[in-house]
């Protein structure tokens, strides 16, 4: 439940009061019907147990083998650091360092910082610096980019196919699950809600 408040449309930018809105309830605009808020039930908690799931298949996704390919009888694994790391051998070090940056240290600072939130407001409590922890989250966002990275994955087994067997391992179910357990906890997350928690508004004179 939220006690009534002044916000802007984000289509029309009128700014309007909004009346409380109960538990899986929105409240639209007056102007051009966009949503304006939408009240999440459980927010933290759904959010907190997506972020956990989350952290567990980004640590399988890292730790086993992504893809193993057996070429004339002899067996290669390969993990995502090792991709990254062939890459930095073979004198890419501008892709190696965007594949590292975008599949490994962004899903992780994003899991992270997305846990150090919604871990203590699940518990009933703000955690320290948790205003710039989500702020940083959001600016974290545009760089993880799982989907493409599999995307990329999938489009070099098609073409090593003819040349050597492919086995997918582990990891890559993984990563491949991490991508919509990421995407859900964000969609389950209540920004306005978030926000509202961690910087209530201060109470006029």
């Amino acid at each position: 439940m939220r006690g009534s408040h002044l916000i802007a449309c984000h289509d029309c930018d009128l700014l309007q009061q909004v009346p409380t809105v109960p538990a899986g309830g929105a409240a639209r605009c007056g102007r051009c019907d966009a949503v304006l808020t939408r009240v999440i039930p459980r927010t933290f908690e759904r959010t907190a147990a997506l972020g956990l799931a989350a952290l567990i298949l980004l640590i399988v996704a890292n730790v086993f083998p992504l893809l193993t390919l057996e070429i004339q009888g002899r067996l290669t694994h390969m993990s995502i650091v090792a991709g990254a790391w062939n890459l930095w051998l073979q004198g890419a070090d501008w892709l190696a360092g965007l594949v590292f940056v975008t599949t490994l240290i962004a899903p992780a600072l994003h899991v992270g910082l997305l846990l150090w939130v919604v871990l203590p407001l699940a518990g009933g409590r703000r955690g320290p610096a948790g205003a710039r922890a989500f702020r940083w989250l959001q600016s974290i966002r545009p760089w993880s980019m799982a989907e493409v990275f599999m995307l990329g994955v999938l489009v070099s087994m098609v073409k090593l196919a003819d040349l050597a067997v492919i086995v997918p391992g582990i990891a890559l179910w993984a990563f491949a699950a991490l991508i919509p357990v990421l995407a859900a906890s964000m969609v389950t997350l209540d920004a306005e809600e978030t926000w509202r928690t961690l910087a209530p508004e201060v109470p006029e004179p």
